[in-house]
């Protein structure tokens, strides 16, 4: 008999190592937690006993470092645009691009990137993705002469191919290796590892290249920034081969273990995917709002030189600031889904004050006291990336029992076409009519987004399959 079977039936199968199901009436009805053999938690309800491991907070711990090693390297270039175009003399619009390659290189390439994860699990992917971030790093380590921006940008496309392998992971990692109560904290978690290296990303540039010294001054703050993060990457390289695994011996949830079972075809799941409504909609929404935040880091510097001249490290912390507060809507966010299930309520909350805060963000730029811009980017940043894990929940929820792979890269495709769209629309406005009408065009699509996703059914599958267990 199946598993399927089990969760329909509530029959019993002791021979099953993973997962003992037996029948009890509702009066009867218990959960216990005690110590394995595994050094794990044995959680045990009324029709099946799941065991998570300690190990999985080490699995997590390391994906976080992972991501951010990756994602710091985003806007590396382009938060100090100045002084990349004072030492390289390159133009704007290829500094612009050192951004945006992140995002046109993952979309032909999620495909086979979500392919590659559904068929040989996290590990063999981490050690890829690990692998590309650490040679795209020495690879910039190269490029200091005034001459070799080229390799450079090549560096940089190294280790935009390689967030391939990260950003549709964590929704896959949390179902893999944490219980039910806990699925949507660790996603959040996960995320939280690509905001983190954002926001150093928009911090430490400025502050270990100085837009002002001499052009040897310069070359030798760029040589100690690509080290610095060459040797970062390659020691945690060497962590991951060491201590990254696949998957627990046995499945943490009764959600996690029917998925297990299912046999998944990935091009039968795309065409799946693309037939369901709610997950179109969640595209459509989850698009608009990333895209703009997608559309500001990478021209932030920009915007802000405008009314702030010579405040390079304002920019930076600005930006630090922006995803800091949305690392805290993260973790807010996460434990809100764990103790509620409201996925739906949450996305639009979220989403609403999202447009809030880019109104305020809109409206404070140009007060002339930049204490005010840091105080509205707090708002903006808490909601607007704090909504980044929700998102994914979201997802995850109305495309059960899809695998999580497949369902965050084809979210995080669409993605990537919003935010070089964005990028675009928002660098030109910039030029063309000023950072008002560029800021209010994106307000009104993240109140298209809002009002997209209050158009999405609550159609929480996942949960349904864990109520059913």
């Amino acid at each position: 008999m199946t598993l399927k079977e089990h969760l329909t039936n509530g029959l019993s199968n002791p021979s099953e190592p993973h997962s003992k199901l037996f029948l009890m009436n509702d009066s009867s009805r218990r959960e216990s937690i005690s110590g394995s053999v595994m050094d794990g938690l044995t959680i045990e309800s009324s029709k099946a006993t799941y065991t998570v491991y300690k190990i999985r907070w080490l699995i997590l711990t390391l994906f976080v470092l992972y991501s951010a090693s990756n994602s710091f390297q985003w806007t590396q270039y382009a938060i100090i645009e100045d002084t990349v175009l004072s030492y390289y003399g390159v133009s704007s619009a290829v500094v612009s691009w050192t951004s945006m390659v992140y995002m046109i290189t993952y979309v032909p390439l999620i495909f086979p990137g979500s392919w590659l994860l559904d068929k040989t699990g996290l590990r063999v992917t981490t050690i890829l993705g690990a692998f590309g971030t650490c040679a795209g790093a020495w690879l910039k380590v190269f490029s200091v002469p005034q001459d070799m921006f080229w390799l450079g940008f090549v560096g940089q496309t190294v280790v935009a191919i390689s967030q391939v392998f990260i950003l549709n992971v964590p929704p896959r990692l949390a179902a893999v290796w944490f219980g039910a109560d806990q699925v949507s904290s660790a996603c959040s978690i996960g995320v939280f590892g690509n905001q983190l290296g954002v926001a150093l990303g928009f911090l430490l540039p400025p502050m270990l290249v100085k837009s002002t010294g001499t052009m040897e001054q310069i070359g030798h703050d760029f040589q100690l920034m690509f080290y610095l993060v060459a040797g970062f990457t390659s020691v945690l390289f060497v962590f991951i081969l060491l201590f990254f695994k696949a998957a627990p011996p046995t499945p943490p949830s009764a959600a996690a273990d029917l998925g297990s079972t299912i046999d998944s075809n990935f091009l039968q799941s795309i065409k799946t995917l693309l037939m369901n409504r709610n997950y179109v909609l969640l595209l459509i929404s989850y698009g608009l709002n990333v895209g703009t935040f997608y559309a500001i880091s990478t021209l932030l510097n920009r915007v802000i030189l405008t009314y702030y001249p010579g405040a390079s490290e304002d920019a930076g912390r600005i930006g630090l600031v922006i995803v800091v507060a949305g690392m805290a809507g993260s973790v807010v966010c996460g434990l809100i889904l764990d103790k509620t299930h409201r996925f739906k309520e949450t996305t639009l909350a979220v989403y609403t004050s999202s447009v809030i805060g880019m109104i305020i963000f809109t409206f404070t730029l140009d007060c002339g006291l930049i204490g005010v811009v840091y105080l509205s980017s707090i708002i903006l940043g808490f909601f607007m990336t704090g909504y980044l894990p929700v998102g994914f929940e979201f997802a995850s929820e109305v495309t059960y029992p899809e695998p999580e792979g497949t369902t965050s890269g084809i979210l995080n495709a669409v993605v990537q076409v919003f935010g070089i769209l964005t990028t675009l629309l928002y660098g030109w406005m910039l030029d063309e009519v000023g950072d008002r009408w560029a800021n209010l065009t994106l307000c009104a699509l993240l109140a298209l987004g809002a009002a997209v996703t209050a158009a999405i059914r609550s159609d929480l599958r996942r949960q349904a399959a864990q109520n059913k267990a």
